[in-house]
C-alpha cells in the first residue's frame, strides 16, 4: 500500500471520531468539533518537487554528528500531518540507510519536559558502570527512565550540579540546540531547551557511541515503560500508540495540571515560584514555558532501526486527552521505516475517568487503568458483555482496546449506534 494511500486512510478514519453517538450527549465532554486533520497532500507534493530541485543544485548535504555521516533531507520536507493550532518539531532518522525520512522545524527549541531525563541519566552514568550501581541508584534510575519519576530526576539534577549537566552534555554529544533553563529557572530541569534534531543526536550517542553496559541499561529501561508515570499521567501516547513493538520510548509532558488520566498527581520536589516572578520570567524565556507541551521520542523497529523525535506545543488550556490525540495523529502520519501500525479503527471517546477492564463486565473485573478524558482510542474488535446503564443510555456492547489490553463499554465511544460500524466481533 502506498504512503499516500495510508495517509488517506488515516484521515478517513479520523472522521469517525466526532460522530454523533446515540448513547452520548450531542457535545461530548472534552471533545471537539474538529473533523479530519488538514489535507496536506498537495502541499507535500509541492514540497517534494522543491526538494527535487534542491537536490539537483546541492553538492553535499550535512548530517548529524555521530559515528557515521547522515544524508539529511532539507528542513521542512515532511509527510507529517500536523493538527491545527499545534506547533511541532519533527526528526525521523533511519539508522539503516543513514538518512532522514522526516524533518520539520527540527532545530526549533522546545522546553524538554521529561525528555531531558535521558541527559540526566547519561551524565550520572558517565563515570559509573550500570552493572555496579547500588540498589538505591538502580531503583531511582529505573523509575526515572521507565515511569518518568520527577523526584528521581530532581535528585540527580541536584547531585550533578544542575546546569553543569547540560554543559557537559552539549560538549560530549556535540549538541547544537540544547540549552540550560532560562535565568531564574535553574532548578527546573524540565525547562532545558531541546530540539528534535538534538534528540536524534542523543539517541545516536546512546546506540552507537556509549559503552555497551550504558547502552543496554538505558535502552533496556526505555523498552519497559510503565503505562502510567509516577505523576499519574498516561504515557502511552505517540510512539507506543502508533506502532507495534519493538519500540523504546522516553516521553515528555508539561503544563497539564493534574488530569493525566491515571491517578491524581502526587507531590514532587520540583520547586515553585511566585506567580508574579513566574509571569515575568516566562515572558523573557527563549523557549515557550506557557503552552502545554507533549513530546514522544524513542526508537521503532527491530534493532532500533529508526529514531523518532516529535515535540509539540498546544494552545494554553488544551486538555491532556486532546493533546494526546493530536500527537497520536501526527505520529501515525510519519514515514517511519521498520514501523508497523497496529490494526483496528480509531474512535473518539467522551467523559472522564473511563475505566478499561480485563473483561467486558464490571463484575470481578477490576479496572486496569482509566483513559485520559476525551482521548482517541484504537478498537480492534467488540463483543457483547454486561449491559451497562448510564441514564439515559444503555448498551451491552464493549470495545476491545489492544493497546490497553482491555475493554470499555461502547457507551463512551463517539460513534453512531450501540455497535461500532466496521468493527468485527471479537473471536474470543
Amino acid at each position: 500500500m502506498s504512503l499516500h494511500t495510508r495517509r488517506a486512510i488515516v484521515a478517513e478514519v479520523a472522521q469517525v471520531k466526532w460522530g454523533t453517538h446515540v448513547n452520548s450527549p450531542t457535545t461530548h465532554p472534552g471533545g471537539s468539533a474538529a473533523g479530519r486533520p488538514p489535507n496536506r497532500r498537495g502541499t507535500r507534493l509541492r514540497r517534494l518537487g522543491a526538494f527535487a530541485a534542491t537536490l539537483a543544485l546541492a553538492a553535499t548535504v550535512l548530517g548529524l554528528s555521530g559515528t557515521s555521516p547522515a544524508t539529511a533531507a532539507p528542513a521542512g520536507v515532511t509527510q507529517a500531518d500536523v493538527p491545527a493550532n499545534v506547533t511541532a518539531g519533527v526528526a525521523v532518522f533511519d539508522r539503516t540507510t543513514g538518512t532522514f525520512t522526516e524533518r520539520l522545524n527540527e532545530t526549533m527549541r522546545f522546553r524538554s519536559a521529561s525528555v531531558v531525563k535521558l541527559l540526566i541519566a547519561l551524565d550520572y552514568l558517565r563515570t559509573r558502570d550500570p552493572r555496579t550501581l547500588s540498589t538505591a541508584d538502580r531503583t531511582r534510575l529505573d523509575s526515572m527512565l521507565r515511569s518518568s519519576d520527577d523526584n528521581a530526576a530532581s535528585y540527580y539534577w541536584s547531585l550533578g550540579g544542575r546546569t553543569a549537566i547540560i554543559n557537559r552534555a552539549v560538549e560530549q554529544l556535540s549538541l547544537s540546540d540544547t540549552a540550560n533553563p532560562p535565568a531564574g529557572y535553574e532548578d527546573y530541569w524540565g525547562y532545558v531547551a531541546l530540539s528534535a534534531a538534538d534528540t536524534v543526536r542523543i539517541y545516536r550517542y546512546i546506540l552507537d557511541t556509549a559503552s555497551a553496559p550504558v547502552r543496554d541499561y538505558v535502552m533496556g529501561n526505555l523498552r519497559q515503560p510503565t503505562r502510567c508515570g509516577t505523576d499519574g499521567f498516561d504515557q502511552q501516547f505517540g510512539i507506543p500508540g502508533s506502532f507495534e513493538r519493538p519500540w523504546a520510548v522516553k516521553q515528555g509532558w508539561s503544563g497539564f495540571g493534574s488530569s493525566g488520566g491515571c491517578t491524581p498527581k502526587p507531590p514532587t520536589t520540583v520547586p515553585t515560584l511566585a506567580a508574579a516572578q513566574q509571569s515575568e520570567q516566562r515572558a523573557a524565556a527563549a523557549v515557550d514555558l506557557t503552552k502545554e507541551a507533549l513530546h514522544t521520542t524513542g526508537t521503532v523497529g527491530a534493532g532500533d532501526r529508526t529514531i523518532v523525535a516529535v515535540f509539540t506545543l498546544h494552545p494554553d488550556g488544551t486538555p491532556y486527552g486532546k493533546a494526546y490525540t493530536d500527537l497520536g495523529r501526527l505520529t501515525r502520519s510519519l514515514d517511519v521505516p521498520g514501523g508497523v501500525h497496529p490494526s483496528g479503527t480509531w474512535f473518539g471517546t467522551w467523559s472522564s475517568g473511563v475505566n478499561v477492564r480485563p473483561r467486558p463486565t464490571t463484575v470481578d473485573s477490576a479496572p486496569l487503568t482509566t483513559l485520559p478524558a476525551g482521548v482517541e482510542v484504537l478498537v480492534s474488535c467488540q463483543k457483547l458483555g454486561q449491559e451497562v446503564s448510564i441514564p439515559p443510555y444503555t448498551n451491552s456492547w464493549w470495545a476491545y482496546l489492544p493497546q490497553y489490553g482491555g475493554y470499555i463499554t461502547n457507551i463512551y465511544i463517539s460513534s453512531p449506534g450501540n455497535q461500532l460500524p466496521g468493527v468485527p466481533v471479537c473471536s474470543s
